[in-house]
């Protein structure tokens, strides 16, 4: 069967929790990314510098293992319907509240719970997705699931090419309240996971048990998502501020290249998200990070706004493609008993390890004179690299049954 036609058997109940979770990837991300794009205006106002402000975004992305543990186990114990619901109100009201900081130290510790709030959502939502559909949908599922992450820049992009003139960075932030309404949705049109409710009366091992038996597979993923968490942070979150303070293009064009990559990011994420359905999860995620490394220098070296935009449209083509391939990949691969904690905790805890990476990037571009393309490519051509090796000799469970065998499920390196 085709992707498409994959696609068009899901029952409707099936295709409601594809869009419950695809929307609340797609609405987390545009709450995440708001902050990337006015970084310097948060910075003009509060007398500091981009480096200063984007200590919010490194803490963000250090806080979400915590938020993965927390709405995992809830997942797991209480069911992942309930867990979405709770998530999808925390983390607009904290992006709403983001709106009326009073200084730096207000909107960091804002910025800290949000990323709590924000790292329940994958896990949990990518989770509910993949133990609703069948495993032939996998592959596309997948790839339509984080294509809900450029989905979410790409409105974040649009919002600040037509509203921020008029609205301001706080009302950017009180924007991202929006989400909140994703949760009607939810408790109207979406039904428990299939498989917790069969398992829900069994017997369940702790966390930490489960994790001791799988320890060499929970390494591998965190490395992996190590790698990856690089790879999408290191060729994103920068990007506008290397085209506004290096390349002194206006905000319009700023958020004119945004709306080119991030659409290059969701045909990228569907195109190898299905791929790996016919060719596997390994096999797609190397092709993938290979590809996206002769294109460095012309995401960042290109000259003029047209050429930036085919270079930036090509990378993120590629790097968000071998991220559509993770959710399924991660929760294929993780133990029966705890799916709702070990992808989001495996993934998050690769965000911790990389949540450094705007201030390190930033870092680079001042000892460098503000060349900012130049930390940008340095970091994408090494972590394409890392990606490209840790997938490839790594592990793989295509089409793994989600029984839920009270000993969980262990994949194997091939």
């Amino acid at each position: 069967m085709s992707a498409l036609e994959d696609l068009r058997s899901l029952t409707p109940s099936q295709r409601n929790t594809v869009i419950a979770s695809f929307l609340g990837w797609t609405l987390d991300a545009f709450d995440f990314f708001i902050l990337v794009f006015i970084l310097k205006a948060i910075a003009d106002e509060f007398q500091t510098d981009v480096s200063a402000v984007s200590i919010a975004i490194f803490l963000t992305l250090a806080m979400r293992p915590l938020g993965a543990l927390i709405f995992g186990f809830a997942a797991d114990r209480y069911g992942r319907r309930v867990t979405l619901i709770v998530d999808v109100l925390l983390y607009s009201i904290f992006e709403f509240l983001s709106g009326f900081s009073t200084g730096l130290t207000m909107l960091i510790v804002l910025r800290l719970l949000y990323g709590i709030a924000m790292g329940g959502e994958w896990g949990v939502g990518a989770s509910l997705t993949m133990e609703t559909v069948p495993e032939r949908s996998r592959g596309i599922v997948s790839g339509i699931l984080q294509a809900g992450y450029p989905c979410g820049y790409l409105i974040a992009s649009l919002v600040f090419f037509f509203l921020f003139p008029v609205i301001g960075w706080r009302g950017m932030f009180m924007v991202g309240v929006l989400p909140a309404l994703l949760v009607l949705y939810i408790r109207r049109n979406v039904e428990e996971s299939p498989a917790f409710l069969m398992s829900r009366n069994r017997e369940r091992r702790p966390f930490l048990t489960v994790l001791r038996q799988n320890v060499p597979l929970f390494i591998w993923a965190v490395v992996l998502m190590t790698a990856f968490n690089f790879f999408s942070h290191g060729t994103q979150d920068l990007y506008p501020t290397f085209l506004e303070v290096q390349r002194a293009y206006s905000t319009h064009t700023v958020g004119a290249i945004a709306v080119v990559y991030n659409i290059g990011a969701i045909c990228g994420g569907l195109f190898f998200g299905a791929l790996s359905q016919r060719i596997g999860r390994r096999k797609a995620i190397v092709i993938a990070a290979l590809v996206a490394m002769p294109i460095a220098p012309l995401w960042t070296y290109a000259h003029g706004p047209v050429l930036l935009a085919a270079g930036a449209f090509l990378m993120q083509f590629f790097v968000q493609g071998a991220w559509g391939v993770v959710p399924a990949h991660l929760n294929e691969l993780s133990p029966d008993e705890v799916r709702g904690t070990f992808p989001g905790f495996a993934y998050q805890l690769g965000n911790l390890l990389a949540s450094g990476n705007a201030t390190i990037q930033a870092g680079l571009a001042e000892h460098w004179n503000g060349d900012y393309a130049l930390a940008l490519m340095i970091v994408a051509i090494i972590v394409a690299a890392a990606v490209a090796l840790l997938a490839g000799f790594g592990y793989e469970k295509k089409d793994a049954s989600f029984a839920l065998a009270p000993q969980g499920g262990t994949a194997r390196a091939s």
